[in-house]
């Protein structure tokens, strides 16, 4: 009688297993490749740090401390061809450039006067600029839509706009000149960039084709014109 039950109760156990198996559909697991995405660009934005070296000085011109340049903003990726790892860029963004150097500026019934001072004179001397930037690239790269770990050689020219601007020269004593709003200096500035690297990290490199100044001259009679060299590391984020 007990080995008539336990049959009984195993032949229950396997028509429920079958009823629950029917119900319950097979999952099949794809074996299929990612897709290449045949409309990728590389949209993004882009952020740099850079140390700025300053050329064509006049004589007795030094930089001291550390001058930096920081800029960011977005670019629109246009491919070019059909595997889309030939494109152009054409973007907006700001920078920021803080220059330290010993050039006294200073400004009496709207003339500027430029003078180049020791080292000892001051506490601290600097030009700051902002400028609104418009970049202008060229690209190539061998990434793809499914892999965003890539090298890339970008290179590129930009004009940029000077909005706003600043001398400051804290001197030994305590006092303080400001000129803002310098019209000696250049509105728009032209030059050439170049960034190269793998993933996020890229070397970068930009020169000004044109000078800060456009009409400043020192008490000698030399002209003054300082092209900037910028030197440092760009970050592309998608």
């Amino acid at each position: 009688m007990r080995l008539a039950y336990i049959l009984f109760l195993f032949t229950c156990t396997l028509s429920l297993s079958a009823q629950v198996a029917s119900i319950v559909p097979e999952v099949e697991k794809d074996s299929l490749a990612p897709v290449a995405d045949p409309k990728y660009r590389e949209d993004q934005f882009y952020t740099s740090i850079a140390y700025n070296i300053l050329g064509s000085k006049p004589a007795g011109f030094k930089q001291n401390s550390v001058s930096t340049s920081l800029t960011a903003g977005v670019l629109r990726d246009i491919p070019v061809n059909a595997r889309r790892n030939h494109s152009i860029a054409i973007g907006l963004g700001y920078s920021y450039n803080n220059f330290k150097h010993n050039l006294l500026v200073t400004e009496l019934a709207g003339a500027r006067n430029y003078e180049v001072v020791p080292e000892s004179a001051f506490d601290k001397n600097k030009l700051v600029l902002h400028y609104l930037e418009m970049p202008l690239e060229l690209r190539w790269r061998n990434s793809d839509s499914i892999s965003h770990k890539f090298w890339r050689i970008y290179a590129g020219f930009k004009v940029s706009y000077l909005f706003s601007d600043k001398s400051e020269f804290d001197a030994a004593d305590g006092s303080t000149v400001k000129v803002k709003n310098n019209p000696d200096l250049n509105k728009l500035l032209y030059g050439t960039y170049i960034s190269v690297g793998y993933n996020t990290f890229n070397l970068y490199a930009y020169y000004s084709l044109n000078p800060l100044y456009k009409n400043a001259v020192l008490g000698n009679g030399q002209d003054i014109k300082l092209n900037a060299l910028n030197v440092g590391l760009i970050f592309y984020i998608l």
